[in-house]
């Protein structure tokens, strides 16, 4: 059996040495056949690229980004596909959906994935992932003194970043 991830052969893959990591494709895979058939519904060749196509997001993501991606890709997945399928995913574990405001979604794979906290600028929009051991060392000494497991968590810090304040001066 391959080393790689298995790849639709369908997708057009990065040239060697280039291709981002991404969670491996046959457990994920399984998890998504799973609940899928859990749900009724089929593994259909749309969602297997789309589930391809996410799983080589290595950071946060827009629903349109990922469409406009099939499509350079030379796949024809509608909208209507891309967002049900995402919704799935969501459903399965697979990813999550993140709202920094009421303007905008992003989405981000989380199985098999560290977690990213996020510094979010009011002024600019901008957003920067980050991951901090301190931090999850925090969260656990927090659950430890309150009888908790920790599974997961999610930080979003607001503030203003410098090109904000660059912006707000000027």
């Amino acid at each position: 059996m391959s080393e790689q991830p298995r790849i639709l052969p369908s997708i057009r893959k990065a040239p060697a040495g280039r291709q981002p990591a991404v969670a491996p494709y046959e457990p994920l895979c399984a998890i998504f056949r799973r609940y899928l058939h859990k749900e009724k519904l089929k593994f259909t060749p749309e969602r297997a690229l789309i589930l391809e196509a996410v799983l080589r997001k290595t950071g946060l993501f827009q629903a349109e980004s990922l469409t406009e991606d099939l499509r350079r890709a030379g796949h024809r997945a509608s909208r209507a596909t891309v967002y049900r399928t995402l919704s799935h995913l969501q459903d399965a574990g697979i990813l999550k959906q993140v709202f920094f405001d009421n303007k905008q979604s992003y989405f981000e794979v989380v199985a098999g994935r560290q977690a990213n906290d996020y510094l979010i600028c009011l002024s600019t929009g901008k957003v920067i992932e980050f991951s901090s051991q301190k931090l999850r060392q925090l969260r656990d000494e927090i659950c430890r003194e309150h009888g908790f497991d920790p599974v997961s968590h999610q930080l979003h810090i607001y503030g203003i970043s410098p090109e904000g304040r660059a912006a707000e001066k000027g």
